[in-house]
């Protein structure tokens, strides 16, 4: 009996990796769930233009949509997604000219969707220019690229 006593058991050497095959199995599953839910960006089908890029910057900047309901929305130094609230042609102005006024440097730049009438961005622009935004920049889809923002 006194053998058996003095025997120790050996440590086990192995490491019991099906905890953390469980835990990536959910992460992955959590991943899978929220990856579409993190696309923002007012669903806007770009003209394809031929035209140099904008350079990038830090500074934020200014950007309205108008999708291709005729509806219209702003968004400053981030995307905007499709739950914002769209914005009356009306408001665009005092919005646009409260931001101006208080970042007088901030670039402006238009995305309208290429099934839009000629005379909804027009009138936009014109909006943008009594505004105070005099350098307005139209947003296209370089020819041959997937399509736009918020897919």
């Amino acid at each position: 009996m006194e053998a058996t006593r003095r025997q120790r058991r050996k440590p086990m050497s192995q490491i019991n990796v099906v905890p953390m095959i469980d835990v990536m199995l959910v992460l992955l599953i959590v991943f899978m769930v929220t990856t579409p839910l993190i696309t923002q960006g007012i669903k806007v089908d770009l003209p394809k233009v031929d035209s140099k890029a904008v350079p990038d910057n830090d500074k934020p900047s200014l950007v309205v949509s108008i999708n291709k309901d005729g509806k219209y929305f702003i968004s400053l130094g981030k995307e905007t997604d499709d739950s914002a609230p769209a914005v009356p042609l009306e408001q665009i102005g005092e919005k646009v000219s409260k931001i101006l006024s208080q970042n007088p440097g901030v670039p402006v730049y238009v995305e309208g969707d290429a099934a839009n009438n000629y005379g909804v961005v027009m009138n936009l622009l014109k909006t943008l220019q009594d505004a105070g935004a005099t350098t307005a920049q139209l947003i296209t889809q370089p020819p041959g690229a997937a399509s736009s923002r918020g897919k």
